[in-house]
């Protein structure tokens, strides 16, 4: 008679499916976010299209930037996959590939190289992804590629 209280107090896991809660989270998000970016600005775009004046990108745009990034964000995944598999179960594939990944991003858009901000580079390369990475795997539990 009262299966269902019982069943609303446990909770079972399939482990098969559930990494992949948070991203079906994440994407729906993003989905909603992204439609309602798109309907508050289809007139003026549209209106523009029409007139010939749209333009996708601004004058002088910086495509090298623009490749050289959309190459590191798969290389990125890539290489934190590969990690984790060769190191497997530490989260060491987030942290290993994080750093190369935050350094050479943070590089790319630097305009000025100097000591100083090179430095800063390097160090907030290696603190922030440790300091993320200890907090998420060693205080939350979370469980990284």
């Amino acid at each position: 008679m009262f299966d269902w209280f019982i069943s609303l107090n446990s909770v079972t896991i399939d482990f098969d499916t559930s990494h992949q809660f948070f991203p079906r989270i994440i994407i729906t998000l993003l989905l909603v976010l992204g439609s309602l970016i798109l309907l508050a600005n289809i007139r003026p775009v549209w209106r523009a299209m029409r007139s010939g004046r749209y333009q996708f990108f601004v004058r002088n745009a910086d495509f090298f930037r623009l490749l050289v990034t959309l190459v590191l964000i798969p290389v990125y995944f890539w290489s934190m996959d590969a990690i984790g598999e060769e190191l497997p179960n530490m989260g060491l594939g987030f942290l290993l590939a994080s750093i190369p990944f935050v350094f050479l991003m943070s590089m790319l858009y630097c305009h000025e190289r100097t000591r100083r901000n090179v430095t800063i580079i390097t160090a907030n390369a290696v603190i922030a992804p440790t300091v993320v990475w200890g907090v998420l795997y060693h205080l939350f539990l979370v469980s990284m590629p």
